[in-house]
């Protein structure tokens, strides 16, 4: 009996001092954003109403998987374009590659590097990306392939000496050597040619700069009406830009065949997490989407009021660039909009979808994302497919709702990847690609 009080006043004391823990991180997070009050309240998020995802604008409802695909999903694609993220133009008819490095023995002979630039029109100068790739030296076969769109440069992002130095957008909007750049971790190149996964990078900022002022400088501006300055309702943002780079590089991976190009997966961190919730929404050439951290914008549900909402990410001192400009219009009434994050997870189905998370993200609202899971998990099950399958909310490191095919984990932690994650990935790439 004395055991049992020892172990319950622990266990109480653990949950106590748990509890204090989060309050006082949840008290030392910026309570304003762009000059707007930030809610970390579970009582404050507000009511809401979920747009329905299977009734189709002619007011009739969805039967069936067939009618998904070919009715409403394509309704869905262009709600979200017109709304949130903006039109995608398609392949440019200049576009043309250079593999500049053929397949290069790395990291003692294990795996076969491959770098290719990739042009976006026929001018060689401008509007360019460089694609990093290792695939699994010993394979008789075209290799599945992870492909993570990076806020690092392609040297900065492995440890590798032979990769082509590039050049970066730096704070102040100035493209410099990308050895003078953040580096935000390297690949762990082996863990994934091991387990016979290719893996490739981009870095972001080849596609379209990722600052307020940077329309001038990436992509976007080559398609731009004459006359326009990117003001139109549905003119892309730069996660559609970045988004639609990513498309490109699947067109080169067509064209390889090291690569099995009917088995890509892409992963991308915070605002590249919502681009690649995006490009596999947009693009269904990609077998597999893991989106880490993507938060508001992303998987997050917008009408819940809870960390970052759109009201801050509109602010012209913030991320309106990212958005199509009809999304700022929804920042006074989230409601209003007739899209949200649950529409956008469930653009995937019945593809593998991984959205990871950290317990302490606060920011970006990680029971938001498991709520747009649990929303959009019977647009999974028209599939045959599983998502959460309980609306109870997993703790942080829980791995019984992460290989599911509509898949959701959070770590012990905040904002992005750690180390302990990619491991994971491994094991769900291995289980579905």
């Amino acid at each position: 009996m004395k055991t049992d009080r020892v172990q319950k006043t622990f266990l109480l004391s653990w949950i106590l001092l748990a509890s204090t823990t989060l309050f006082s991180q949840k008290e030392n997070l910026p309570k304003t954003s762009a000059g707007f009050p930030v809610n970390y309240d579970e009582d404050k998020v507000g009511t809401y109403t979920l747009p329905d995802l299977f009734t189709l604008r002619n007011g009739s409802k969805v039967n069936g998987a067939k009618e998904w695909t070919e009715k409403r999903r394509p309704e869905i694609v262009k709600l979200v374009e017109e709304n949130q993220f903006g039109k995608m133009p398609p392949r440019p008819a200049g576009m043309h590659f250079l593999v500049f490095d053929k397949g290069t023995p790395a990291y003692d002979g294990k795996a076969l590097r491959k770098q290719v630039t990739v042009y976006f029109t026929k001018d060689t100068s401008d509007h360019k990306m460089d694609l990093l790739i290792y695939l699994p030296a010993k394979s008789n076969k075209p290799a599945p392939l992870l492909l993570i769109i990076n806020f690092s440069a392609n040297a900065s992002a492995v440890d590798d000496p032979g990769i082509k130095a590039g050049m970066v957008w730096n704070r102040e909007g100035k493209k410099v050597p990308a050895a003078q750049g953040a580096n935000f971790g390297k690949i762990n190149v082996e863990s994934f040619v091991s387990q016979g996964f290719g893996v490739a990078t981009v870095y972001y900022g080849d596609i379209e700069p990722d600052f307020k002022t940077g329309l001038p400088y990436g992509i976007r501006k080559t398609y731009l009406k004459p006359g326009a300055a990117g003001v139109a309702p549905d003119e892309w943002g730069a996660i559609s830009a970045w988004a639609w780079g990513l498309s490109r590089a699947m067109d080169y991976f067509e064209t390889d065949k090291q690569i099995d190009a009917k088995r890509i997966a892409l992963q991308g961190t915070s605002r590249l997490g919502k681009t690649v919730l995006w490009a596999g929404g947009h693009d269904t050439r990609f077998k597999m989407v893991i989106a880490s951290c993507s938060g508001e914008g992303g998987a997050a549900i917008s009408r819940r009021d809870y960390g970052e909402n759109i009201k801050h990410m509109s602010d012209t001192s913030r991320y309106y660039y990212q958005f199509a400009p009809q999304w700022h219009s929804y920042a006074a009434d989230f409601n209003a909009s007739p899209v949200d994050a649950h529409m956008l997870v469930a653009l995937l189905a019945p593809r593998p979808l991984l959205l990871q998370t950290g317990d302490t993200d606060y920011w970006s609202d990680p029971k938001g994302e498991f709520l747009a899971a649990v929303a959009a998990e019977p647009v999974y099950k028209l599939f045959n497919k599983k998502g959460p399958g309980t609306d109870a909310m997993p703790a942080a490191g829980d791995q019984s709702l992460l290989y599911n095919p509509l898949g959701y984990y959070m770590h012990a932690g905040g904002h992005g990847t750690i180390p302990a994650d990619w491991p994971l990935f491994i094991e769900f790439m291995k289980k579905y690609l």
